[in-house]
């Protein structure tokens, strides 16, 4: 069984940066495809980015392009979000996910989901 939690979270203004991990516990997930989506109130979820097990293929949702990058420490057994240029429509709750298998943007697909990081953006 695989854990996520996730840590980073917090209050920035508008233009700042913050910085997001996800650490994985109770398996290695270094095979796992990981995720990253966020849920701004009275919303769904939404894709925000994922990575491959390798690392080499990364995905963006298209109005993070440019300012948000995903990466993985598989030796650390945890994942990223480096989140640059924050507006306040970023303002979310962000959760990582894992699957097995290829990077996917769709939320169903995935597994394991860590209970979630606030991310507030003021204007």
């Amino acid at each position: 069984q695989v854990q996520l939690g996730e840590s980073g979270g917090g209050l920035v203004q508008a233009g700042g940066s913050l910085r997001l991990s996800c650490a994985a516990s109770g398996r290695s997930v270094s095979t796992y495809a990981m995720g990253w989506f966020r849920q701004a109130p009275g919303t769904e979820r939404e894709f925000v980015a994922c990575i491959s097990w390798r690392g080499s293929t990364t995905y963006y949702t298209d109005s993070v392009k440019g300012r948000f990058t995903i990466s993985r420490d598989n030796a650390k057994n945890t994942v990223y979000l480096q989140m640059n240029s924050l507006k306040p429509e970023d303002t979310a709750v962000y959760f990582c996910a894992a699957k097995r298998g290829v990077a996917t943007t769709q939320k169903h697909e995935y597994n394991y989901w860590g209970q979630g990081t606030q991310v507030t953006v003021s204007s």
